[in-house]
């Protein structure tokens, strides 16, 4: 399974952006699909997940009530909407594909490379 992220970008805190990640080699729809962050010197943190059918989803409690995780089947991809975005939520994301549900990185399987976010104050 291949990942790409994209998406990310500069905005000021406040505002929004929507990050995609895409599948290519296999399909990831029976795949726990999972985004995490990563600022410098720390560890890769968990952000969001969603399970195959979306029947169940997870967030981190500092994102909750402002990111929205989902999933298109028929395109094998995932999406990851934040709004209300603070300077804290500035890292590289990343997302990744588990075949069960995981909230911790080192769980996940197939990782695509990250995309950064910068929030600005």
């Amino acid at each position: 399974v291949q990942l790409q992220a994209y998406g990310g970008g500069l905005v000021q805190a406040g505002g929004s952006l929507r990050l995609s990640c895409a599948a290519s080699g296999r399909t990831t729809n029976t795949y726990v699909m999972g985004w995490f962050r990563q600022t410098p010197g720390k560890e890769r943190d968990f952000v969001a997940c969603i399970v195959r059918g979306a029947t169940y989803i997870d967030y981190a409690d500092s994102v909750k009530g402002r990111f929205t995780i989902s999933r298109d089947s028929a395109k094998d991809t995932v999406y990851l909407q934040m709004n209300s975005l603070k300077p804290e939520d500035t890292a590289v994301y990343y997302c990744a594909a588990s075949k069960a549900y995981y909230t911790t990185w080192r769980q996940y399987d197939h990782w695509g490379r990250g995309t950064q976010v910068t929030v600005s104050s």
